[in-house]
């Protein structure tokens, strides 16, 4: 989350990727340091141990991949900000050893190149983008209707790279291991676009898309962090603290469920009426509705609030309308059609200064609809395990820190040591599907969006 925004900012350039071999190799040797002691402060829980499930399938496609025979695209779940670490110690460290078991013989990097949201250098600082682009990464603006340098970029790479590409379907983490966020259609586009490269180019590799489910679980339940967490939550937003003899129920996931239920109640009556006090929104008050039900609405009332600021019409799902406004939001920011912001004279200076700032303000009842675009009713009740209130609870300890702490977003606390487990599924032929799909440009687009449902219901039957 970036601090706020209080003057006017030049263009966000295209940063190239440069991928360093020095640097990746002082990456691997020091990535299970990082996989423990991600953030500060340190000496925090992290992850002490992954699993991968079939790595074998990619050890394999590695050997045909720089063999010349196939070409690929690492279709990743992306439930948190660890998935990338997780997916670096995949292919730097399991890969080659299942490879050495297995007598597959791989060509030193087993690495790729990867995608990842241009604001993530916003919050963490242009440090983050020297090294992602020494590791072969590639920024895009996800709310861009056509990041073309981005897009021109990865399919260069995918049909021409030495290592393969990764992306990430969802567009972005959505803090749920449990559930997939519905995909956008790029990554199908994108192998289409590289099978059609190859024919171009007189090359007959098959192309493959492979799906890859990223979960993560508690070593050892932490129930005691959980519950005060809940407590620091309940006084955080001015919620009395009930005791347990105040509430039903025999087991302590039923006893938390309910505080999270009076919790989650309590929030979305202060942001109705947030709403209904400052922005005018009409919101009923209807206590028949469901929790979830009125969730939804006020997640509506808050985009449309930044949407009527930045006068577009409200179109597509939650996770479309906030990409939209991302990027409306950073056009009236990070200004491109300002040659020298330090040559505008005051009065312009001020006046794009002003502008910016009030941008920034109303951008923030976006983020705080992003963090629950994958929150439902039954994702607890269905299993109540503690990995399920965790990334509950995390979510609102989110949400009340953007709305308690606009400077600066408070670390998440780290409730207990996790494994984290790769599962790779089976790889999708995209070669088969395109030639299947010529005719004309509808059965093309078919092709994709049948391609993209496919992918979906492959990371959901990965889920475990």
């Amino acid at each position: 989350m970036p601090k706020s925004i209080q003057s006017v900012q030049p263009p966000l350039k295209f940063i190239p990727q440069r991928l360093n071999r020095i640097v990746l190799q002082i990456s691997q040797w020091l990535l299970p340091f990082f996989l423990r002691f991600r953030t500060r402060p340190w000496l925090v829980a992290g992850i002490v141990e992954i699993e991968a499930k079939n790595a074998e399938v990619l050890a394999q496609l590695y050997q045909q991949f720089q063999s010349g025979k196939v070409r690929f695209l690492l279709a990743f779940r992306h439930p948190e900000v660890d998935d990338p670490l997780c997916m670096f110690y995949l292919l730097s460290r399991i890969v080659p050893k299942v490879a050495k078991e297995k007598g597959i013989a791989l060509q030193y990097p087993v690495h790729s190149h990867f995608l990842y949201d241009r604001g993530m250098t916003l919050w963490a600082g242009d440090w983050l983008g020297w090294f992602f682009s020494r590791m072969g990464g590639l920024p895009i603006r996800r709310g861009r209707r056509l990041d073309r340098q981005a897009i021109q970029t990865a399919r260069e790479l995918f049909a021409n790279s030495g290592i393969p590409i990764a992306v990430a379907p969802e567009g972005g983490n959505n803090g749920h291991s449990q559930i997939v966020s519905p995909l956008e259609p790029g990554v199908a586009q994108l192998g289409f676009w590289c099978v059609e490269d190859l024919l171009k180019a007189q090359r007959s590799e098959t192309v493959f898309i492979v799906p890859v489910s990223v979960q993560y679980r508690f070593v050892n339940p932490p129930w005691a962090k959980l519950h005060r967490l809940l407590r620091k939550l309940e006084i955080d937003s001015g919620l009395s603290v009930q005791s347990s003899d105040q509430l039903s129920g025999d087991q302590p996931q039923e006893i938390d469920y309910q505080r999270l239920c009076r919790l989650a109640e309590y929030v979305i009556s202060e942001m109705e009426e947030f709403y209904r006090r400052f922005y005018h929104q009409h919101l009923p008050d209807t206590p028949e509705l469901e929790i979830i039900e009125r969730l939804h609405r006020l997640m509506d009332t808050g985009l449309k609030v930044t949407e009527q600021y930045f006068n577009i019409q409200s179109q597509g799902n939650f996770i479309d309308r906030c990409r939209r406004l991302e990027e409306v939001g950073w056009s009236y920011i990070y200004r491109e059609d300002i040659a020298d912001i330090h040559a505008l004279p005051p009065f312009k200076r001020g006046l794009a200064d002003w502008i910016a700032e009030e941008a920034d303000l109303r951008m923030r009842h976006m983020r705080l609809v992003e963090s629950f675009v994958a929150v439902t009713a039954s994702y607890i009740q269905e299993q109540a395990t503690a990995e399920r209130f965790a990334e509950t609870l995390l979510i609102i300890f989110d949400m009340l820190s953007r709305i308690g702490d606009r400077q600066k977003m408070p670390a998440r606390p780290r409730l207990g040591w996790r494994k984290a487990q790769i599962t790779i599924g089976e790889p999708i032929s995209v070669s088969d599907r395109y030639f299947k799909s010529q005719g004309d440009r509808q059965a093309s687009r078919q092709a994709v969006s049948q391609l993209t449902k496919n992918l979906k219901t492959e990371l959901d039957q990965l889920i475990e």
